[in-house]
């Protein structure tokens, strides 16, 4: 009785597991292992492998599996049947593959193709690996049709391959010399139908393998007659030919040392690719087109020598894939939103200076974002006849449409870096009409004053909208900050008048947020961005003179120097990439070879917003005394946070935190850039040891300098004469005549005229030496004009407390020219000694850790 229960159990179980599984697909499923029992099994560890040497036996077998895997439908391809039976499809097509006969092979390959295509790459993964080991050397067949179906194989197997399994097909493939088959291959290429497809599908292989391993690029952008070969297939007009050669220079840029290697000569590249980003070819070129400009614009150096070689037909091939749409019943189609979102991706060359702004504006590209945000901006010419309240409202209702979502962070950051950049006498009339742009400042103010409206019901599901709020704020604030004086009164004009009703209270609910951060222990996104965007708020209204006021009586300036200890004093690193996701690329961690210096904010970016605003409240004279600011606080003073600010400067923080820090501390009294070398440096001013040179006042005073430092660090100081002799010290003879001199003990000296005032220069000695200088409010005028007779133009920026300008490099404290084979012709004994002193220190601590490491 329990028998027959159990059969009638196992009955029904292999009913319900053969549901969906036809009898024809059975009786192929037999054959087929009627032909794998033609062959030999055998134990390999703990797998059952599959050999057999004779021909027909092998033809028979992978006809039989192609007849069993065609069988199987999208429904049963997950069935028992199907998935139990892979393993031995696999090891018996290795084998096959393996024994390379020639009668067997062609189908074999293709057979392996089916495969890949038929069945769902979660249950053939755990045996893709041992499919690459045969694949490989087959590339370099003599018959086209086998090396052809071996790379399109070996391309969907690494297409689909898993991050795990990386590194252990890098292995196979550097064994098997893929790359090298490849590329040799390739500069055999020679036309005709079947070697058309033979160059598509080696190039697609090689691109994908550009693509997931840096080690395999140094030998392709290497290969000099590899490169004349690509660059004679430019002309083919071939769709196929285009996307494959696209993507295939797309992953010799991924190597930063391979995209300048492209645009060494790249007119006739560029000129090829301009063209495949062109609305008349199919969207498959030219999205291959953007994706390569994109990766050749990787850092600034990439984007400005690619610009300086092609702009104004990139810049025209990027506007013109950003109007190139149309929507279709309220909808825009997949394949459009895939230009645009490509388009958008490269437009963002916009966030470095250069040439290509004017070529955005002459464009349109303010018309082209309205268009973008506000789905066909055709209403334009009747906007101006409407009240304020009206335009607000039309905006409003236009922004809540949903159909570009997706696009709205790169429209905000484009208009952003368009905002930040403008010239300060930018006229928007001249290629382009101020009601575009007024729209695009009200929506920009709109969306950020509804970001922080909504900040306090923020939850998960509404990240994405919080994503996009960012964007809008950031781009508020640079708008704000704008050195444009058009674009900045009016992103004024208009965020005030939208911030009438409830800015107060806006502000209230900024202060409180900031507040709480100060107190939490867990961190997170949604907090980080609710953090940032109300640290914008806060920076944004510190230009209007009521809202400044009501920060600073609402204990701002104290939240604002609490929340910079607190981001300094856990480490809260925080880049902008955390903030935008729509900034993520797929490609981004692929990445070798290049040189991608941080941008302007760095990592750090809340503590970058904190600095700024506190920046600000100081700008506009809002706190009286810096001794009010730090009233009643213990753990606090005024010079831990001066000393915090310097330490800014001096490490290797962004370059907005450094300027940001360096302009707060020009409040303190500080001016200029502190750094380590500096300190070092500095300690030599008041020692006359090395002493070379004097300078001479009207009245008699004297000072003792080092020549080698005034020539790098203020060549304005010395008279004319001394600095030409440097040229002839080149020869040698100045040179000699200089050390015998040095070590008589001459010492040059410098007369100033009358009108330097003694205590000015003292003080301008110090930032030649230290990198800054400490000085009152009375001080300063003379030490400014001192420092523009001298050309010191950073000092005099940081004297006059001019905002720093968005993307400024960081003045450097360098004195390695004077180590150049045309160096200075003074005593080098303070360098010497500068230098004996790094070495003993350096030499001081390996001993220590050499002493650690043994007593260890």
């Amino acid at each position: 009785m329990r028998s027959s229960k159990q059969a009638a159990a196992a009955a029904a179980t292999a009913t319900e597991n053969n549901r969906g599984i036809s009898g024809h697909m059975f009786t192929l499923h037999q054959r087929l292992y009627h032909a794998l029992n033609l062959g030999t099994r055998y134990s390999e560890g703990k797998e059952w492998k599959w050999k057999c040497t004779d021909i027909e036996i092998q033809r028979h077998v992978v006809r039989s599996i192609s007849s069993f895997i065609e069988s199987a439908s999208p429904d049963t391809l997950h069935h028992p049947l199907v998935k139990d039976s892979v393993a031995d499809i696999v090891w018996a097509l290795v084998w096959i593959l393996q024994h390379k006969s020639e009668a067997v092979l062609s189908i074999a390959a293709n057979m392996v193709v089916k495969l890949i295509r038929i069945i769902p790459n979660s249950i053939l993964q755990p045996y893709s690996l041992y499919l690459v080991h045969p694949l490989a050397p087959l590339l370099s067949s003599r018959r086209m049709e086998v090396s052809i179906a071996c790379a399109t194989a070996l391309n969907m197997i690494l297409s689909n391959l898993s991050a795990t399994r990386e590194k252990s097909v890098w292995e196979i493939l550097s064994e098997t010399k893929t790359v090298f088959l490849i590329v040799s291959g390739i500069r055999e290429f020679s036309g005709g139908p079947m070697a058309t497809e033979y160059f598509q599908e080696m190039a697609s292989l090689l691109s994908t393998i550009l693509q997931k391993w840096s080690a395999s690029r140094f030998s392709v952008w290497n290969d000099t007659k590899l490169m004349e070969v690509l660059e004679a297939m430019h002309e083919n007009p071939d769709v196929s030919i285009k996307v494959a050669l696209l993507k295939l220079y797309s992953g010799i840029a991924l190597c930063g040392n391979g995209a300048m290697k492209l645009l060494q000569n790249g007119e006739a590249l560029l000129q090829m690719m301009v063209l495949c980003m062109g609305r008349s070819r199919p969207l498959s070129v030219q999205m291959e087109g953007f994706r390569l400009a994109q990766h050749l614009a990787t850092n600034k150096q990439g984007c400005l020598k690619m610009l300086s070689l092609c702009c104004e037909p990139i810049v025209k091939a990027i506007i013109d894939g950003m109007t190139g749409w149309t929507l279709s019943s309220g909808k825009i189609a997949n394949d459009q939103m895939s230009l645009l979102v490509e388009a958008c991706r490269l437009a963002l060359i916009i966030r470095w200076d250069g040439e290509h702004h004017d070529y955005f504006w002459k464009k349109g590209i303010d018309k082209v974002l309205l268009d973008l945000l506000l789905e066909k901006f055709h209403n334009g010419q009747s906007v101006h006849l409407l009240t304020l309240e009206e335009q607000m409202s039309e905006a409003q209702e236009a922004l809540k449409a949903d159909v570009l979502l997706v696009l709205r962070p790169y429209m905000w950051d484009i208009l952003g870096w368009l905002a930040i950049y403008c010239r300060e006498d930018f006229n928007p009339n001249i290629h382009s009409h101020e009601l575009l742009i007024d729209m695009l400042i009200r929506c920009a103010c709109l969306t950020f004053t509804d970001s922080v409206r909504k900040g306090w019901q923020i939850c998960q599901s509404d990240l994405s909208e919080t994503f996009r709020s960012e964007s809008a704020s950031r781009a508020v604030l640079m708008m704000i900050y704008s050195p444009c004086k058009y674009i900045a009164s009016k992103a004024r004009s208009l965020l005030s008048e939208i911030l009438k009703p409830t800015g107060k209270e806006y502000l209230k609910h900024s202060l409180r947020v900031l507040n709480f951060t100060l107190t939490r222990d867990n961190f997170g996104i949604p907090d980080m961005l609710q953090t940032g965007i109300n640290l914008v708020a806060l920076t944004c209204c510190a230009c209007f003179p009521w809202y400044r006021s009501y920060i600073v009586k609402s204990g701002g300036v104290k939240t604002l120097l609490a929340f910079i200890k607190w981001c300094l004093s856990n480490d809260v690193h925080i880049g902008r990439l955390s903030f935008a996701p729509h900034l993520h690329n797929i490609f981004s961690q692929r990445l070798c070879c290049w040189v991608c210096k941080e941008d302007w904010e760095g990592n750090d970016i809340l503590l970058l917003y904190g600095l700024w605003g506190l920046a600000e409240l100081l700008h506009y004279g809002s706190i009286s005394k810096n001794v009010d600011i730090f009233s009643g606080q213990v753990e606090y003073t005024e010079a831990q946070f001066v000393r915090m600010l310097q330490e800014i400067c001096s490490d290797n923080s962004a370059l907005g935190l450094k300027w940001n820090a360096a302009y707060i501390l020009s409040y303190f009294g500080f001016y200029g850039f502190p750094c380590k070398l500096g300190r070092r440096i500095g300690k030599a001013l008041d020692e006359n040891e090395f002493a070379d040179t004097r300078i001479i006042l009207a009245k008699g005073e004297s000072m003792s300098v080092h020549g080698v430092v005034l020539a790098i660090r203020c060549p304005s100081l010395l008279p004319p004469e001394e600095l030409s002799h440097d040229e002839k010290a080149s020869d040698g003879s100045s040179g000699r005549c200089a050390v015998d001199k040095q070590y008589g003990k001459f010492k040059k000296d410098i007369r100033l005229s009358s009108h330097v005032d003694n205590q000015a220069l003292s003080k301008l000695l110090k930032f030649v030496y230290l990198g800054y200088l400490h000085a009152g409010d009375e001080h300063v005028k003379k030490l400014n004009i001192l420092a523009k007779h001298c050309s010191l133009q950073p000092l005099s920026t940081m004297l006059g407390r001019r905002r720093p300008k968005w993307g400024t490099l960081f003045p450097i404290y360098d004195l390695t020219p004077a180590l150049a084979p045309t160096g200075h012709h003074f005593s080098y004994g303070l360098l010497l000694d500068l230098c004996l002193r790094t070495f003993f220190i350096v030499l001081d601590q390996g001993v220590r850790m050499v002493c650690f490491l043994i007593c260890a």
